[in-house]
């Protein structure tokens, strides 16, 4: 996978971050520098969702 295809990636994961959990902010997006696992960590701080529950979200509207 090439540096774009990551960079492609990463914008679908935020804007399915953003339709989920609509209060992140650009800002809270930065904050996770394009992981994803720091990503379920700016989730899990503003909203307390379990990293599982978050993964188990934006798994089920990637499938849909």
């Amino acid at each position: 996978m090439n540096k774009d295809q990551v960079n492609g990636k990463w914008k679908q994961v935020e804007g399915s971050a953003k339709q989920l959990w609509g209060d992140l902010s650009d800002d809270d997006l930065k904050k996770a520098e394009g992981s994803v696992e720091k990503l379920y960590g700016v989730i899990q701080e503003k909203y307390g969702d379990t990293k599982e529950a978050i993964k188990a979200k934006l798994d089920k509207l990637r499938k849909k």
